[in-house]
């Protein structure tokens, strides 16, 4: 007893301190400073990154339940080349092979998430719990641990239970708050003594706007101007639940860390000396990562929320505003519910004043009054929304630091893909991203940024979401049309491993070497992947089976 009380107090005393440590932040102070040679402190953790719906596969064996983007990517239309993630990497079957990766990678730390159908079917736990599901992930787990490889596990990484979605309408049910909290306790029991770092959410505001609002993920729903509000309300609820959960049954015996995973690009101000585009630069970031960030640390929602939705509500006709409120219970239960924060950053926007006018109709996007640009200069190798501007990392880590007190950040998604006709091995551009981007990070740390830990975005090819196989974030090439799934490493698995060993970069001279010798190893890599394809196609030509398995990239 004495023990739980030390540690709430600790707590307390925590958030005391993040609360007076605030400040504001300076938007007229942008420095694009030289590369800067230098190492990472002592105990920095280098890891890798996955999602169970991404990688996993097995989607209906052993007795999983079916998730919503199982539901989802079955209707045709949603997503590219009507891909599925039936099969994905086939990671339910090859994990081992991939924490021998990761061992040879020298990764410190692997973030992977549970699915909660995999281990839940129905999504309650007072109905069945899939042992077989439960064994899966106690392996892995187990694996990653002699192997001295830190597990970061994920709770929810989008897949809820198709059969919530159905019955209660998913994140629009605020039943799904105890019934989240029902699942991540079940974790707790079963995977707690060997999980010391929780994840609660990865990247809330994606599941909200884009499963509730566009309609472009699961569950598909397009709920313009509320959905994507009310299903925010509803994970914020249940992430500060999870954590009080934690706090309170199993935090003094297992010793552990409940955070949450907030992605988010960075706004510029087109005019860093025009006011108003200060004001929209900062409405971009208060309505992507301040929409959970402030409730999590502050207890409600950013002030600029709450005037911009009411405002545009009541020029709607509405009674009340579209943004739902907290009562002052909820803001106290919610507020300093986050041991650490995960950040996940890819890219960067420039931002400036845009009225929409409240008679075009609700929307999240109308409500902002900004408007989005990019530099036509700023490379973009893959996604057409990911353009690398290295920059904007260390802007955004330095807004955290002033906005949420300097709280303890652990980077859980960086990286960058590629969109490409051939097969290509050698992957200069990923190279350069990871390089100028743990370059920026490590002069946020300098700043004095507390960041902990960096995990490169992805381990592997995977499946992406609504672009299918498309897009590929991988250091590892996955080879899709072969039903074995084999991986290969690109030239950025060494380059990634040269910085980890270096724990940073030392100096000009051997950082400049890495690029050219990781370009030199991946050779050998392509030409054995070549062959294979050769004698993959001869014997589907000779079995008379042109199209034996999807092609989604042509060599």
């Amino acid at each position: 007893m004495l023990q739980r009380c030390i540690l709430r107090l600790y707590h307390v005393l925590a958030l005391v301190l993040c609360v007076s440590a605030r400040e504001d932040f300076d938007w007229t102070k942008n420095e694009r400073t030289s590369f800067y040679y230098s190492t990472f402190p002592t105990g920095f953790s280098w890891g890798a990154g996955s999602s169970a719906y991404q990688t996993e596969g097995a989607w209906n064996t052993d007795g999983k339940g079916m998730s919503i983007w199982d539901a989802f990517v079955h209707k045709k239309g949603k997503i590219f080349l009507n891909d599925t993630g039936d099969t994905s990497c086939e990671g339910y079957y090859k994990f081992k092979d991939d924490i021998t990766l990761m061992k040879d990678m020298k990764l410190n730390h692997y973030r992977f998430s549970i699915s909660w159908p995999r281990i839940l079917p129905s999504g309650l736990k007072g109905e069945h719990i899939n042992e077989k599901g439960i064994k899966y992930y106690d392996d892995l787990i187990n694996m990653l641990l002699d192997n001295k490889i830190t597990p970061i596990v994920t709770l929810y990484h989008w897949d809820l239970p198709q059969v919530l979605q159905e019955k209660y309408g998913g994140w629009q049910n605020v039943t799904m708050v105890n019934y989240f909290n029902d699942f991540a306790n079940l974790c707790f029991e079963r995977f707690g003594n060997k999980v010391k770092y929780w994840i609660t959410f990865n990247n809330p505001w994606s599941i909200a706007v884009e499963g509730y609002e566009t309609g472009e993920h699961a569950p598909g729903m397009k709920l313009k101007g509320t959905g994507a509000y009310k299903a925010a309300h509803h994970i914020i609820k249940a992430h500060a639940k999870v954590w009080h959960t934690y706090d309170m049954q199993w935090r003094s015996k297992q010793k552990g860390l409940v955070g949450i995973s907030l992605t988010a690009d960075w706004g510029e101000p087109v005019d860093i000396t025009n006011q108003r585009d200060i004001e929209a630069a900062e409405r971009y970031i208060q309505f992507y990562m301040g929409w959970f960030a402030t409730p999590i640390f502050n207890g409600d929602y950013p002030q600029v929320m709450k005037d911009y939705i009411g405002r545009k509500s009541g020029q709607q006709g509405l009674g009340a505003s579209r943004l739902p409120v907290f009562s002052p219970q909820e803001k106290s239960y919610i507020k300093g519910t986050c041991d650490f924060l995960g950040l996940g950053h890819f890219t960067t926007r420039y931002v400036t004043l845009k009225n929409y006018p409240s008679g075009l109709g609700d929307s999240y996007f109308a409500d902002r009054d900004l408007a989005e640009l990019v530099d036509p200069k700023w490379p973009d190798p893959g996604s057409e929304w990911l353009y690398s501007v290295p920059w904007g990392f260390r802007r955004l880590l330095n807004f955290v630091k002033t906005q949420y007190g300097n709280p303890m950040i652990y980077v859980t998604e960086n990286g960058v893909s590629e969109k490409m006709l051939c097969t290509e091995l050698c992957d200069d551009w990923r190279m350069q991203y990871f390089k100028d981007y743990i370059n920026e990070m490590l002069k946020a740390i300098k700043d004095g940024v507390n960041v902990k830990g960096y995990t490169a975005w992805s381990l592997l090819d995977n499946f992406e979401w609504d672009e299918g196989y498309s897009e590929r974030f991988g250091l590892y090439y996955v080879d899709f049309r072969n039903k074995n799934k084999p991986r290969y490493p690109k030239a950025s698995v060494q380059f990634y491993k040269r910085i980890i060993s270096s724990n940073g970069f030392p100096n000009q001279r051997e950082v400049e070497s890495w690029k050219r010798k990781a370009v030199e190893t991946c050779s050998s890599s392509n030409q054995l992947l070549a062959a294979a394809r050769r004698k993959s196609q001869g014997n589907q030509e000779h079995a008379g089976m042109q199209k034996a398995w999807p092609v989604h990239d042509e060599v």
